[in-house]
């Protein structure tokens, strides 16, 4: 009798181990991934103040008509995106993609400053006519201003690139 109990004492001390050393692994790759997550989000969230400044994320939308212009000899380039609803100014220094242009799906990536302009480190804008970024159109029907044929697999075939 004492034997089968010091047996069933030793295999419940391993199930406590064995499930305390896999909460600690899951609780470390955790942590660890928390940096590295990106959330994107629309223009429509940043104007309603749902987004962190500071903090790193995608913004995407359509590049509002009129608005591109450059700054310092060219480098910078300044333009807005859109949702339909509202607008974010966004700054980004560096080359844009040959497919850069006014009206089309972009997705960008970087930090809102504290003057409400997002500043981009890096641009991605489609590849072809029928491509929309799927996070793109997340956002334009979370705003309400989605114009597609309501098949969001068909609009967000393709690849971005840079």
């Amino acid at each position: 009798m004492r034997r089968a109990a010091a047996r069933k004492r030793q295999r419940m001390m391993l199930v406590v181990v064995g499930l305390t050393l896999l909460g600690a692994a899951t609780a470390l790759m955790l942590f660890a991934f928390q940096d590295n997550v990106m959330l994107f989000h629309g223009p429509s969230e940043v104007q309603d103040k749902t987004v962190e400044t500071g903090k790193r994320f995608r913004l995407g939308g359509l590049v509002a008509d009129g608005s591109v212009s450059k700054e310092g000899g060219g480098v910078t380039t300044v333009f807005a995106i859109t949702d339909g609803v509202a607008e974010v100014t966004v700054r980004y220094t560096g080359i844009l993609p040959d497919l850069f242009r006014e009206g089309q799906g972009v997705v960008t990536q970087g930090e809102l400053g504290e003057d409400g302009v997002f500043v981009a480190t890096e641009v991605l804008a489609k590849h072809d006519e029928t491509y929309m970024p799927p996070e793109v159109v997340e956002a334009m029907k979370r705003a309400g201003t989605w114009q597609g044929d309501g098949d969001e697999e068909s609009s967000a075939v393709g690849e971005t690139g840079s």
